[in-house]
């Protein structure tokens, strides 16, 4: 259970209240709250709790019997992007790469076995899979998961894969610890990853490291487009220096802002 073993100035009524607000998503936009505590695995009388208080803060309402999220739980995440720079110091290389490119640009963190993204400039072309700031996606499906993967320590990344559910999406996504292990010393070796159809049909990707001062892999950047526009070779001969200017920026930006630096390292 979180909090095990921690700091015995833990709050435990703070976990399970940020537990509640975390099972809303894609799937769970309303819940009652038994589904709530199913979903939490909380005692009823606990989430219920939880959600009147959340309710009463303002960051959640009720529909009738059912409980949703309300706009102003946003200003959790926005507090972090403004106190943290992140529009200063990310997006100006992104946005670069991005109009250089045309294709996609983002900036992601390791965050459990998902990737977070952090920054993310588009383009007007539509994918199946939707991405903004804040969508997560299983690591080992994603060119930057498996960046910040590789550059793990070895037992951290073994205990990584082991916990993981390593789910296949498509034919391509690699689900074997054996084979997952091989690609990590690949990215080693030559510095980036490429997928194509891994996440889903139609899409190709190559993401680069980004390092801190002390040479720490803290967040991947990557650029994704479609396959109808270019090859997977293509796209790592013409953007791999392009990615690698970018990251360039990035990593000089961070410098003058040591906080975000700080706030990216691996959880």
């Amino acid at each position: 259970m979180p909090g095990e073993g921690k700091d015995p100035e833990f709050l435990s009524t703070l976990e399970r209240g940020l537990r509640v607000l975390k099972s809303f998503d894609e799937d769970h936009s309303e819940m009652t709250l038994s589904e709530v505590a199913a979903k939490t695995g909380l005692n009823p009388a606990v989430a219920r709790r939880c959600l009147n208080t959340l309710v009463e803060l303002g960051y959640m309402g009720k529909h009738e019997r059912k409980f949703l999220l309300r706009p102003k739980v946003l200003t959790i995440g926005s507090a972090f992007l403004s106190s943290m720079h992140v529009e200063h110091v990310c997006l100006p290389g992104l946005q670069h790469l991005r109009d250089q490119t045309g294709d996609s640009a983002s900036l992601s963190v390791l965050s459990g076995d998902e990737i977070l993204y952090i920054a993310h400039v588009s383009t007007d072309r539509r994918f199946r899979l939707q991405t903004n700031v804040g969508t997560r996606y299983p690591f080992h499906a994603t060119s930057m998961g498996k960046v910040l993967a590789a550059f793990l320590d070895a037992p951290t990344r073994a205990e990584l894969v082991k916990g993981a559910r390593l789910q296949r999406f498509t034919e391509r996504t690699l689900i074997d610890a054996d084979a997952l292990e091989a690609r990590f010393q690949l990215i080693r070796e030559r510095g980036y990853d490429s997928a194509l159809d891994e996440l889903d049909y139609g899409i190709v990707s190559i993401a680069i490291p980004i390092f801190d001062r002390s040479r720490n892999v803290i967040a991947a950047i990557n650029c994704s487009t479609s396959t109808t526009r270019i090859s997977q070779d293509e796209l790592v001969r013409t953007r791999l220096p392009l990615l690698r200017n970018a990251a360039g920026e990035i990593e000089a930006a961070l410098r003058q802002w040591p906080a975000l630096a700080a706030s990216l390292h691996q959880e």
